[in-house]
């Protein structure tokens, strides 16, 4: 999304969250639900296992509480349905 604020552009970004199945060093094996795992990097923030994440380029950039990445997620699921992508 692209918004024209006073005389500078503005960029929004997108962040997904995901759960922490695994970790080898900066390296997690997270999913994103539905059965869609993806490997991500953790150095930006400090994780144990079972934590929920929010995922941006492929890099965690910070941890959620388990309620709000619940939500999160059946929002983005309500989203996708409602647009067709499921």
């Amino acid at each position: 999304m692209l918004q024209v604020v006073s005389e500078y552009l503005m960029f929004m970004c997108l962040a997904i969250p995901a759960k922490i199945l695994s970790l080898s060093g900066e390296k997690a094996q997270v999913d994103f639900g539905q059965g869609v795992l993806r490997e991500v990097n953790v150095s930006l923030v400090e994780v144990t296992l079972g934590d929920y994440v929010l995922v941006h380029a492929g890099y965690a950039i910070q941890v959620l509480e388990e309620k709000e990445a619940l939500e999160t997620l059946s929002l983005w699921n309500d989203v996708l349905a409602s647009a067709g992508g499921e």
